[in-house]
């Protein structure tokens, strides 16, 4: 692993126990440049996480707890009349920084978590017509509580496809759990994570993560993927080519992670069910036969050949 990687992750896993393989797949996201989901029950760690990352990397970070009454200008700013210039002056909103921490996102109206969508995806907002660029780096990780649905706000498809990958921590295993009460009996952990990175050199392992090789092999092995997404007949509505696009990128952070400069079709399997699960509409065949994305997912995967080795190898 990367010895810069490697400083990131044991910062984060200081405070966030016996989830190594989340910890990894969140920065991964973050190298992809990616947005991150996070759902998980309350009190697992997801807020923590999301600090613990900023901190350990310089990252400017700003955190929205969404309410039902939360504004889209409290995200992405308004302009304001400025009497002695006679003009309208732009006030920033809390998108403006290099990690928005978006705390329980399906908590606000669909109007708010629609702000959203420009910045996800084109990294930059427009207020009454103005377009501002966003701070580079920029991240989306927002946390959302699946369980109880009282207030809640599913998000639209069209938002759950801009959020590179879908991942869940889970509660912790019983040592990680001992780990966890001893570390908080006199101090918090997240005061002990230091800075190990600043932002020029996340950008060049960015950039670096993006000069990973694919073999047009594994493009067309990508593509047959996506293609028996749109085919299955009990999918309503399979993977778009923007989530076609965020596998081939979080599988060259994988493969990043891993030490290599080139992508495996291994690669492609490891991220495939955190980047693709969340994308899958199912219809009502799959429901009524109980079949959930997860299931569907490792059907269409273990029905693809994957590409010959030797071609793979030509990379090297």
């Amino acid at each position: 692993m990367n010895p810069q990687v490697q400083s990131i992750k044991d910062e984060v896993t200081k405070v966030i126990k016996g989830k190594d393989a989340v910890v990894e797949h969140v920065l991964m996201a973050i190298l992809a440049r990616g947005n991150v989901l996070l759902e998980d029950v309350p009190g697992v760690g997801k807020t923590t996480m999301a600090l613990a990352f900023a901190k350990s990397m310089g990252l400017d970070t700003r955190r929205i707890q969404f309410t039902p009454d939360t504004m889209p200008s409290d995200i992405v700013g308004f302009s304001v009349y400025d009497k002695d210039s006679g003009n309208f002056v732009y006030r920033e909103g809390d998108i403006m920084t290099n990690l928005l921490l978006a705390d329980e996102i399906n908590r606000t109206s669909s109007k708010t978590q629609a702000a959203l969508l420009e910045a996800m995806e084109e990294k930059r907002v427009t207020v009454d017509g103005v377009t501002y660029d966003l701070p580079d780096p920029f991240v989306v990780l927002a946390t959302e509580n699946p369980v109880g649905s009282a207030g809640t706000q599913m998000l639209p498809n069209s938002q759950l496809d801009r959020f590179m990958v879908k991942l869940s921590i889970g509660y912790p295993d019983l040592d990680a759990q001992v780990e966890i009460l001893s570390a908080r009996r006199v101090s918090d952990p997240l005061d002990s994570v230091v800075k190990v990175l600043s932002i020029e050199e996340l950008r060049a392992l960015v950039d670096a993560t993006n000069n990973v090789q694919i073999h047009d092999s594994v493009y067309r092995y990508v593509a047959e993927i996506v293609q028996k997404t749109r085919e299955h007949q009990m999918v309503a509505l399979g993977i778009s080519p923007r989530g076609a696009l965020a596998l081939t990128r979080m599988a060259k952070a994988y493969a990043f992670v891993a030490g290599r400069d080139y992508v495996v079709p291994d690669d492609i399997r490891a991220v495939c069910p955190d980047v693709f699960e969340h994308r899958l509409m199912l219809n009502s065949k799959a429901k009524l036969n109980e079949y959930n994305a997860s299931d569907i997912l490792s059907e269409i995967v273990a029905d693809v050949p994957m590409p010959l080795a030797d071609d793979v190898r030509d990379l090297r």
